[in-house]
Formats: C-alpha cells, structure tokens, sequence
C-alpha cells in the first residue's frame, strides 16, 4: 500500500559521505531549522554587540565541530594511500569527486528527506491501492502537457481518468497524480465518513463490524476524554466567545470605532483573576498566559507541570479510529475497483509533437498482446489470499560464493521457454545437489527481444512476464532461501532499450527524459540509450529500482553488468594501458561514478547483508575499496580476463606452449583485490554470444556431434577439470559457472530469432545427459566434490594463495592456501614419477582430490595407498621442508596436511604405560 510519508531509518549530512543511523528502539527527533524574527518594542534595549560576536563565535565553533565529527573517518583518497599510490591528477579527481558527491547530496536534500526516501519512489510512484477506496497513479513525464490513465477498464478513454497542468495534476519538477475513484455499486449509499478507510489486505475476510461511526465517537468521548476535555472540541465557538466577552463584556462593541483603548495584558490578567479566583477548581487546561516582568511583547505560556505531564502521556485516540476502518468484504460490497485486477492499462500523454501511448515507467507486470507487437501494463492487486506468503527468512552472507549462474528460460529440457514453477521444482534442487550457495538470475527483468538475453531492459521494475507473475518469482526467491541459496539478479543500469513503444526512449515524447541527447544518450555500438546519471528524478528512478528487488522480493544481491559502457562516454570501447590518467580524463562519466557510490552506500545501509558485484572489463580503481575512502563501494568484482584466457588458450595454443606463468598471473589478476575477486572459467557469454562452450571445444568435433575417439576424450575432459579446479581454488573468495557447465554441457545456447527461424533447438539444456554412465556423469561428480571441497576445507575464504612453483618448462603449478597444497601437471605427454614440491610445514600429507581418479573419468594412475606422502627436509621453492608426489600428465592433486590427532595419542601413551605397568607387577 503506498505512503505519503516515510519513517527514515538513517540520516545523511550533506556534507558527509558516511551513513549515520539511529536506534530503531528509540524515538527519532527531527529538528527543522527556521528563522525566527522577534519584534520589539521601541523602548526594548539592545542587545550588547559584544555579546552578539561572541554567540556567533561559539555558534561557528559548534558548527566546525560538528562538521569535523561527520566527516571523521573519511578520506577521498584514502585507498591511494593504503595502496602507496601517488598520482597528483588522479588524487585531485578524487577530491573534486568527493566535493561533487556532497553537492549532489545537498541537492538531494532539498527535494528528500533523506536517501533512504530518495530510493523508495517504488512506495508512490505507479499504481497503488489507497486505503479510502481508490487507486492513485504517479509518474514522471516533465515534457507532456496533459496526461491521462486509460486501458480496458475505461474503454481506454484519454479523458475519463486524467490529470492536467495545472489543474490539481502537475507538480514544478513534471510528476503527474492522478486518483481513481472506486465505483459505487448500484443500490449502496456513500460512507457517512469523508475519509472513511478500508483495511483491504489484513481483514481481507471481514466485512463491516455494523458499529456505526457515531457509536465509535460517542464510545471515544465516554472512555478517552475526562469530563471537560472534550468540551471545546464540542462547541468549537465558546472558548472565542468566551475571550470576546470577557475582555469587551456581554455588550461589547461591534466596530472598531466602539473599541476603545485596550488596557496591556498585564492589567488585563489581574484583573481576571482577581474576578475568577472563588471559582471552583476545573478539569480545564489550566493555562496562564504572564510576561515574567520582561518588556518585550512575547507572553509566556505557564503550564500546571502535573497536567502538561498527563497530557503528554495521554496516547492519541487512534484505536477508536482503526475501528472505522472496514475490511475488504465491506469494501467489494460497495465498490467496483476503478481498476480491477488483471486490468490492462497505459499512461497517454500529449506532447508538443502530438499524443502518446506509452508503459508506464513503474509499472510492476507488463503482458504483450496475443500478436506480441504491443505491451501493456497489467494492474496486479492479486486478492490477500492468492498473494504469495513468505515463508523463509533471508539467509546470512556466506564467507566465499559459489555462485550457479541460470536463465530460467532456457533452463528446461524441452524446446520452449520455461516457468518459474519449473525452475523452482526442477533447477532449484539440482543447484544444492550440485553444492552451490548460491544462484544468479539474467534475464529476468522485463525486456522486449528474448534473444537479447534480457540484456535489453524495457521495464525495470517488473519480472519477465514470458516466465510467470510476480507471485511465482516470489516463490522462487523463497524456495531459494528455503534450500539456503542466495538469490542474486544480474542488473543492467548501464543502458537501456531504445524501444520506444514499451521502454523509456523518448518516454514523455521529449529526447531527453531519463536519457542524454545526441550522440552521448546512445551506445557507440549497441544502439541502446543511455542514462542522463546527473539528472536528480533519473537518480530517483535507478536507485529506487536497486532498493524494489530487494522490498518486494527479498534480492540477496547485485551483478552490475557491463560497468564500462557507463563508467565512460566512450562506452569502454578503448585502449587501457593501466596509466590512472585514463581513469579521470575528459571520458570518465563522474556523474555515473557517482551513481555507483550512492547506490552502494545506500544499499549497504538499507539492506547490511547485501552483495554488490562489478563486472568492469577496465577494472576502475577503488572498485572494492569503501565509499568513504575513495572507493566505489562494491563487495566483489569479477575477473572477466581469465574466461577469454582460456577460450584463447583452447582454440589458438598448442598444448604444449602454454604458459604456466601467464595462467597464473591471469587468474590472480590485480593482487590489492584479489581477496575480493569473483572468478570463472566461462560464464553464460561464451555459450550465448555466438561462441561454444569450454565442454564443447573439447569434447566434440562440431555442434552435435559426439567425441570421435577415447583418447581425444581424456585430453578434453582431463583439461576440463584441471582449468575447473586451478581456477576455483587459486583466486579470491567467489566462483561462478554457468547453468550446466558443471556437467560439461555439449552445446552452446542459441536463442530463437530470425536467422534459426526462431528455433529453440538450442534454447534448452540437456539434464538426461545426467541419468547416463559416461563423461557428463563423471564430470559432474568431479564438480560437486570440487564444490563440497570448499564446503568442508574452506577454500575460497582463506587467505590469498601463496605460489611458490611455476615451471614453464616442466609445465607444472603448485601452490599452497592454508593447509592446503594444490599440484597441477598441465603437460600433455611428460609424466613425473617423484616430482619435488616445496612446502612450509613438516608432516604428512594426504590427497583429498585427485583430477586423474576413474570415478571422475580418469586412468586411476596414482593409487590410494601412494595418497599419503611424507615430507622431506629439504630446501625447496625457498621453503624448509619438500615432498614427493606421482603427476601424471595432464592431472591435478590437492592434499592437506595431515594434523597429529593428540587426543588419540595421548591415549594410546597412557594404554601402553599401565601396560608396562602391569607387566612389571606381574613380574615382581
């Protein structure tokens, strides 16, 4: 249900960039600063000029303190310095950032209360249902003169539900209102009360109580008021006729001619009480209103402190008011909603350019008509009980990721697009078979061209309507909890549609409502539009947008894509060298840069357990570093390098020339970020974007065709699960795969459009590869043990990797995180039998995974009795101690320390001391 009115969570100074927040237990004082003009007398003295200066000085002492103590903490460069990096222009563009930040938000501040208002424009702007039996719509269209709702509930008239400037519809910044009366129903009477309220959704099954409003009040005046109390809210016109009549008399006179000389006040009171001081005591407010003896014309307001304490005490009759409100049955028996549910509907506008008909901007469910040329938004105020009930709590952040990456359409066996129900029966328990944590949604927004993988958003705040309703999508989520999965959404706010029938291009008819004009309002290559980031009400919309996943559908997080197409008006499409001049040149986009700081902040203190994630191919410094300290806010960023290292390794390098030293330098990539890195060695963008797959490059001759011999078939499943483990275990705290990669999926994905005839041959994945013996079983198992080695070991959440063997040569990597020590022979013929790798710690190691065991496809070469291996003491790698291991080619080992068991050993000391014990007594 919408409000007027927010109840703000946090504050933020304008000249702060740190979130403060007050205790939810406690009351929250908002003061208002105002300026207050006293008048004075002629014979008033003046003030001491001394005096005064000396005020304002400790008024600007107070203030500077106060200013110092917000912005403790806050450094906008301080990463730089953490990081040891000094680049004067670079740390300059910081600093103006930062004082760039504090206007916007002084802006901000002059249009919101807070920021926490600022991304709730969900709550009002749109269709809601309001309580006095009515429908109010809002939206933003600063270019239309005269806008108006229409759809099939009106006969999608342009003048039956309207608003026009002007007249009660048009504010100063181009937000139109437009409110839609209920229906009466014929035969039924208007409510006695104006403002009569109905309770729509939690007494969706009661009707009217049958208490009369009268009955309610007359019940509120014998059980709230104390005799007296309610005695001029009854006869409103006494307590002024009473003040009439005694300062003029019964007679008093009726011009101001007849008026006379007023005695001062002074003499006026004295003369009251001395007229009133045999009265009898009274229950009225006992308020006296003297002037101390000062000579300035303002008159102090003495109180009975005991009354004024019983007065404040005294909670307001709002329970008697509650009562009034009527529930739903009441409600649907005397009103048709203006706008029932399922109700198709657009917002027309017209424009200096002629009228139009566009989706609303907010609209929360958008259908395509049967021909599937035109959208429509759809009303959905689904009756209480067919609402979806939340049955799961949010789930707590894990310390590492491993993230499932699924489009639900495709997500099926069959060849058509797929529901939510099927995900969440299907998909969903298969992702916690398989050992994930978590799974990240693409596609899921609504978008017009379901080729375009829902990379080209339409309509921002609603699901995907070719997949179910909001209700399934909440179902979903929540299924998702239920198995403890997070739930992340791959957000695209670094363009949008150029569609302007359903999208927002050229929304209002006017070239630059949420977009940049020119050149700059499009992609230099994709055609799509882009946002106007400096614009106040497209701030509103974006952040307002992050803040709704997260209200309506408990989102666990955020994957912004492509960072680089907003971070520059050149769209990313350039050459880095690595050089911080290009980071705060002419083509950074600071308004975008903004953007991103302002919604991490306010995410992150909205909502403390969400994840935000950067996919940046440019890798923008201070990324992962803290808004306060120069930094972007975001809690991890991905390492888009190391998918195309492989994919380039595959198709152009022999086995053979690989570089051990570049796979590993690729996979660590910036190493101040490392522990924050989400990696993968192939996401959706290799099987959708045209290309193939890693399983099938590797496996397969072509596109349908099954691996032509075993020997092929080893190479390509061994490198599978090699490029799978070193890429999992070496780099930061997160790891991703795409949906069925995990089991080596042989085809790429194909979306149906013109150039297949709009197949879905490809449109799906093959899961009854699963049932059958064979490679896709093998890999998969090799997977899920890979996943439940996290699980048990804690890989991903250790401390980065300490790389201590590259041989280029011998093609061979070894590097230990934790106890943990991971070997790979990347070499395609050379096999070692006793291969020296240095480690830290003396003792015994045990492998706990191997790439090479017959379970997971492989020859089974190394044994389980040679699992356990000793250490030696001997220098290597610039370690103390060393060890042995068997790598066969092409094979990768992972083993871990092996603690002595103290316990055990303590027991058996004890045993075979009493045994020793026992002997001797036995012999003496």
């Amino acid at each position: 249900m919408a409000s007027l009115s927010l109840q703000p969570k946090f504050s933020l100074h304008p000249n702060n960039s740190i979130l403060h927040f007050h205790p939810q237990n406690k009351p929250q004082i908002i003061f208002f600063t105002r300026k207050v003009k006293i008048k004075t007398k002629t014979k008033c003295s003046s003030i001491d000029p001394q005096q005064q200066q000396q005020k304002q000085r400790e008024s600007f002492t107070r203030k500077k303190k106060s200013v110092t103590e917000t912005e403790k903490g806050v450094d906008p460069v301080g990463f730089l310095t953490k990081l040891g990096i000094t680049h004067k222009a670079f740390a300059q563009f910081l600093r103006e950032r930062y004082k760039s930040l504090k206007d916007l938000k002084a802006e901000i501040f002059t249009r919101h209360l807070n920021l926490q208002e600022m991304a709730s424009g969900f709550e009002i702007l749109g269709t809601h249902r309001h309580k006095e039996h009515r429908v109010d719509y809002m939206d933003w269209a600063p270019g239309a003169r005269y806008c108006a709702l229409v759809g099939d509930f009106n006969g999608w008239s342009p003048t039956t539900n309207a608003a026009r400037e002007g007249l009660y519809g048009h504010d100063d910044y181009g937000y139109w209102f437009i409110i839609l009366e209920d229906k009466l129903r014929e035969g039924e009477e208007p409510d006695e009360l104006y403002f009569q309220q109905y309770n729509y959704v939690d007494d969706y099954d009661k009707g009217d109580s049958g208490v009369t409003i009268d009955e309610v009040f007359q019940r509120a005046n014998d059980e709230y008021w104390e005799p007296g109390e309610d005695r001029f809210i009854k006869n409103r016109f006494e307590l002024p006729a009473k003040l009439y009549e005694r300062l003029f008399g019964p007679n008093g006179p009726q011009t101001i001619e007849e008026l006379g000389e007023i005695p001062d006040a002074e003499t006026r009171y004295k003369a009251h009480k001395e007229l009133h001081k045999d009265d009898p005591p009274s229950n009225l407010p006992p308020f006296d209103v003297i002037d101390n003896g000062k000579e300035y014309d303002i008159f102090n307001v003495v109180v009975d402190p005991a009354w004024q304490e019983k007065f404040r005490n005294k909670k307001p009759p709002l329970a008697y008011w509650t009562e009034t409100r009527k529930g739903r049955k009441a409600w649907l028996k005397k009103y048709s909603p203006a706008i029932p549910h399922g109700s198709k509907y657009k917002v027309y506008f017209n424009t200096p350019d002629g009228p139009l008909e566009r989706v609303p901007a907010w609209a929360t469910f958008i259908q395509p008509d049967a021909e599937g040329k035109q959208a429509y938004a759809i009303h959905w105020e689904p009756p209480p009980e067919y609402t979806y009930k939340w049955k799961h709590s949010a789930i707590k952040p894990p310390k590492s990721l491993r993230i499932y990456e699924c489009h639900v359409g495709i997500s099926g066996s069959e060849p058509k697009i797929s529901s939510f129900n099927d995900f969440t029966e299907k998909v969903l328990p298969h992702v916690k078979r398989a050992g994930y944590n978590a799974i990240q949604l693409i596609g899921i927004v609504e978008h017009k061209d379901y080729f375009t993988v829902g990379y080209r958003v339409t309509n921002f705040f609603a699901v995907s309507s070719r997949y179910g309703t909001p209700e399934d999508f909440k179902r979903l989520v929540d299924e998702a909890h239920g198995l403890g999965l997070l739930v992340f959404l791959d957000i695209v706010h670094s363009y949008s549609a150029a569609d302007e029938m359903v999208g927002l291009s050229r929304f209002d008819g006017s070239n630059d409502c949420y977009f940049h004009t020119g050149k700059r309002g499009h992609h230099k290559y994709w055609g799509t539009r882009m946002f106007k980031y400096g614009d106040l009400d497209v701030l509103h919309f974006l952040l307002s947008n992050l803040n709704w996943w997260i209200s309506e559908y408990k989102i666990d997080g955020f994957h912004f894509h492509s960072l680089a197409s907003m971070l520059y008006t050149h769209n990313g499409f350039a050459s880095f060298t690595g050089d911080l001049e290009e980071y705060c040149n002419q083509y950074v986009d600071n308004d975008a840069v903004k953007y991103l700081i302002l919604a991490n902040e306010i995410l992150h203190a909205l909502h403390p357990n969400i994840i935000t994630i950067a996919e940046d191919a440019t890798f923008y410094p201070g990324l992962c570093e803290p808004t306060s300290q120069g930094g972007l806010g975001f809690d991890y960023h991905v390492n888009l390098s190391a998918s195309e290292m492989w994919l380039s390794l595959l198709k152009n390098t022999p086995d053979h020339e690989w570089s051990m030293s570049k796979i590993t330098s690729t996979l660590l990539g910036n190493k101040n970020y490392a522990d924050k890195m989400l990696v993968y060695a192939e996401n959706h963008n290799q099987s959708i974007s045209g290309g193939q797959s890693l399983a099938e490059i590797l496996l397969s001759q072509g596109n349908d065709k099954a691996p032509q011999s075993n020997e092929l078939l080893l190479r390509g499943s061994s490198l599978l699960k090699m490029i799978k483990l070193i890429t999992f275990t070496i780099g930061g705290r997160g790891y991703l795969n795409f949906m069925g990669n995990e089991f080596g999926h042989p085809k790429r994905v194909e979306f149906p459009m013109p150039s297949n005839n709009f197949s879905f041959l490809l449109a799906n994945r093959c899961w009854d590869l699963l049932e059958k013996e064979g490679v896709y079983q093998d890999l998969f198992r090799f997977d899920k043990d890979m996943m439940k080695l996290d699980k048990n070991e804690k890989v991903l959440s250790r401390g980065l990797p300490n790389i201590h063997h590259v041989k280029d040569t011998n093609m061979v990597i070894s590097y230990l995180r934790g106890p943990l020590l991971f070997v790979f022979n990347f070499h395609p013929t050379d096999s070692y039998e006793r291969y020296c790798i240095g480690v830290d710690e003396a003792g015994e190691y045990q492998v706990i995974l191997n790439t090479d065991e017959r379970r997971y496809g492989g020859q089974g070469i190394v044994k389980e009795e040679q699992y356990l291996q000793r250490t030696i003491s001997k220098r290597v790698d610039g370690l103390r101690n060393c060890i042995k291991v068997s790598l066969p080619s092409r094979t990768a080992q992972v083993g871990v320390q092996v603690k002595p068991d103290f316990e055990n050993m303590k027991m058996v000391f004890t045993l075979e001391r009493s045994s020793i014990l026992i002997r001797r007594t036995y012999h003496e």
